[in-house]
């Protein structure tokens, strides 16, 4: 499924960069550049909120607070530019679930929205790719109502190919299955791993696009 991220920066420069890595991940993204427009593109259809604590008329914490007094939900990640104790801790106690400091590294951003928003799918409906009932809360998949006895990695692996449009790239694949179960997944390895994986759920699912990586197939 496609996720729906509102990202809350002031910086031009860096919403850009992140609105284009986003959309390559398969995200759709709505953008605010102040806390006014955050208010105005919040909506239910909104599964992430990634927020600046820094904003030309006020700051994210302020709005973070705002939105949970209001009954708001949808988890939130804060980017600032400050990681002293007290400021790590005012963000969280208004409501915050996560943080990142800046400068961060892209991949360890992703991780964190990728970590948030699997807990958000706690609630979720099982989605059905290619006749496969991918259950990402419980992390079970059935094919024909026979469940499946995937492993954590290959269930990682299924996921990342169906969650992404298009072409999924390899490098990618390997820099996500690190950072997200924090051990290192070599080349070799991935190779035996998606193996495993086409021999349980079909091998036509998963098209290999030489020299770049793979794409799901329903």
């Amino acid at each position: 499924m496609a996720y729906n991220i509102l990202l809350v920066e002031d910086d031009a420069v860096l919403r850009g960069g992140l609105v284009e890595l986003f959309g390559r991940e398969g995200y759709a993204v709505a953008q605010a550049a102040s806390a006014r427009e955050a208010r105005e593109r919040l909506n239910s259809g909104i599964d992430l909120v990634v927020l600046d604590v820094t904003l030309p008329d006020g700051d994210g914490v302020s709005l973070c607070r705002e939105w949970r007094a209001a009954g708001v939900k949808q988890d939130i990640l804060f980017l600032t530019a400050r990681d002293e104790e007290f400021d790590v801790v005012r963000a969280l106690d208004a409501g915050g679930n996560d943080y990142v400091t800046k400068p961060f590294r892209m991949m360890e951003l992703l991780s964190r929205m990728r970590a948030l928003l699997r807990r958000g799918g706690a609630d979720q409906a099982p989605t059905v790719r290619g006749g496969l009932e991918i259950d990402a809360a419980h992390m079970q998949v059935k094919k024909d109502g026979v469940p499946l006895p995937l492993t954590f990695t290959e269930f990682r692996i299924l996921a990342a190919l169906t969650q992404r449009r298009g072409v999924v790239p390899r490098e990618w694949l390997l820099e996500a299955l690190w950072d997200d179960g924090g051990k290192f997944i070599d080349d070799n390895t991935l190779s035996v791993h998606m193996s495993r994986l086409r021999e349980k759920i079909g091998a036509d699912h998963i098209r290999t696009i030489r020299g770049v990586g793979y794409q799901w197939e329903d």
